[in-house]
């Protein structure tokens, strides 16, 4: 298992975690996704390590940006 953090900006509400939630997860390999608009802080756990450009790009695609956090 791995487990990698990113810093997402532009969520302001539960449906913004839901759309960041499913497109995280239909990357092969997620096992879980932890998403919080509060925060800004999506935690994905996968059997495999991700490259940060998967994530980033999945994050993209439901409208928000996203950044490795290390």
């Amino acid at each position: 298992m791995a487990a990698a953090q990113y810093t997402v900006t532009g969520m302001t509400c539960g449906h913004c975690e839901a759309s960041v939630r499913g497109e995280v997860s239909k990357i092969a390999g997620v096992e879980s996704v932890q998403v919080s608009a509060a925060s800004g802080v999506l935690t994905v756990v996968s059997t495999r390590e991700l490259a940060d450009d998967e994530v980033v790009a999945a994050v993209d695609e439901a409208g928000y940006a996203a950044v490795p956090s290390r």
